[in-house]
């Protein structure tokens, strides 16, 4: 690398690449990218120019202000899975662990501004506003990473923005606005988690933290996205407000045949004596519109649509879970 740090523990690296001057440095900067997409899975992008640090602690207070107000009123913009969009809290129940995550998160999706799956508080009048501009500098950024993918696995360079159409009916990336919860003083059994073992469907998402707020994990060893490659090392990434940690999805890591890694990462649950006040975090997901159809460049796996590839993954990981159990119970 020649641009940026590295973070190492546990025997993985987790890249820094630089985006500062995209455009003069674009064919340096993708070498970056695709190289830890092959080798590590996890890349951190700083120096971008847009979302600034500035705009991303706007976010953030945005974000906090959301997760203060009333369960009542938080309630009012339900969770609705077939969508993928509301509130939820304490709900998400991972195959890794069989237990619900400790945290609330609200999923907002661009073409539903508007509608009822946008919270519509009088008291954060400016919401709406503030995350559509997010979003719409995140998805630049978003596709700026991707063009880079596309051209490495041999398809035009927009393949991905086209593929990513937030503007249509059927688009499914996602922001999603996450609170774990303060458990100061609470001392939770070690199979609990903030955020249990899990991999992204996702091509990429895009992770916001705040500096100090720790707890993000990841862990190596898959090859191949229908695996279950779970090690036993896992290595922290420190949190630092204006970095994006990126990581491969399962989506991608098929698209590519395997060519890129999706990583299993989770977010840990800190003892009594650690941090264990309020820790929050912003994640963008790019998920392809529902009839794109997913395609590598190798044809290593049957043709499906993103839609179905969702579904599928969502099955297949619940599935290992549920056989996991009944093994156990024998």
């Amino acid at each position: 690398m020649t641009v940026g740090a590295e973070i190492a523990a546990n025997d993985r690296k987790v890249p820094k690449i630089s985006m500062a001057n995209f455009a003069e440095r674009k064919h340096e900067i993708a070498k970056e990218i695709i190289h830890a997409a092959e080798n590590n899975g996890f890349f951190i992008l700083e120096n971008q120019e847009s979302p600034s640090v500035a705009e991303i602690e706007e976010m953030f207070a945005l974000s906090e202000r959301f997760f203060r107000l009333p369960q009542t009123t938080k309630s009012k913009t339900p969770f609705i899975r077939a969508e993928n969009t509301g509130w939820e809290t304490c709900s998400q129940i991972r195959p890794s662990t069989g237990l619900p995550d400790q945290k609330e998160s609200l999923q907002l999706q661009y073409h539903r501004r508007g509608d009822r799956s946008w919270p519509q508080d009088p008291s954060i009048p400016e919401l709406a506003q503030t995350v559509t501009s997010f979003m719409e500098k995140t998805q630049s950024l978003s596709m700026n990473v991707l063009g880079v993918f596309a051209l490495a696995l041999g398809f035009p360079e927009d393949f991905f923005l086209k593929a990513h159409d937030v503007n249509r009916t059927d688009a499914q990336s996602t922001l999603r606005l996450l609170h774990y919860h303060d458990i100061t003083g609470t001392q939770y059994p070690s199979n609990y988690w903030r955020a249990g073992a899990h991999t992204d469907y996702d091509c990429l998402t895009m992770l916001f933290q705040k500096t100090g707020e720790d707890g993000l994990e990841i862990c190596p060893g898959r090859e191949a996205h229908t695996s279950f490659g779970m090690g036993d090392h896992w290595t922290p990434v420190k949190a630092r407000t204006g970095e994006i940690v990126c990581n491969i999805g399962d989506m991608l890591m098929a698209w590519s045949d395997d060519r890129f890694k999706s990583l299993y990462h989770r977010v840990r649950c800190p003892g009594v004596g650690e941090r264990q006040a309020s820790r929050y975090s912003i994640a963008y997901f790019n998920q392809a519109n529902k009839n794109v159809e997913i395609k590598g460049p190798l044809g290593k796996y049957p043709v499906m649509t993103a839609h179905k590839y969702i579904l599928d993954a969502i099955k297949r990981n619940y599935g290992e879970f549920e056989r996991t159990n009944a093994r156990a119970a024998a």
